[in-house]
């Protein structure tokens, strides 16, 4: 017979810390000032969707859809071109390769990230100051990142830069 956690050490079996299988939990959510809560507010700094598929839709090609706020790790609520909203799930690929199908049953969007040496790449998750990225070639890393208008030459050594919502 195999001794348990709580067989060994005595704290743990006297609170049951340690004990308890949590659930998977989304983790410290970012910033809310990298959202839109209102349309009508200033936008100057807010994160901007590349491209999105709402489930069972055609893709559209965005320059006015944003992210309004975090329900998950992955999923996020977007404003959408026709002023709608709508939760859907991040997904680190290129605009052509976003499905209409998901298990899920919903819709899907990507975030594009330009790296210091040019090269673009599609944000997997989000931290506060921070993305995962995965290029083209299926590279992956994390940088620190700014939001602005791509402008050429003026991206940090070592950083990203995300385009922010154009009105």
């Amino acid at each position: 017979m195999s001794k348990t956690y709580a067989d060994n050490n005595r704290v743990a079996r006297r609170t049951g810390i340690g004990l308890l299988r949590r659930r998977k939990q989304m983790g410290r959510p970012i910033k809310k000032s990298k959202f839109v809560s209102d349309f009508g507010a200033d936008t100057s700094a807010k994160i901007a969707v590349t491209a999105y598929r709402q489930f069972g839709g055609s893709k559209v090609d965005s320059t006015t859809a944003y992210i309004v706020s975090q329900r998950g790790s992955r999923k996020f609520k977007v404003h959408l071109d026709d002023s709608s909203e709508e939760t859907m799930l991040l997904k680190a690929v290129a605009p052509g390769s976003l499905a209409n199908d998901n298990v899920n049953g919903m819709g899907e969007f990507m975030v594009q990230v330009t790296l210091d040496d040019s090269t673009v790449a599609y944000v997997e998750k989000f931290y506060n100051n921070t993305v995962h990225y995965v290029d083209a070639s299926g590279n992956t890393g994390h940088v620190p990142y700014t939001l602005g208008t791509d402008i050429e030459g003026s991206i940090e050594s070592g950083h990203g830069n995300i385009d922010i919502v154009s009105e």
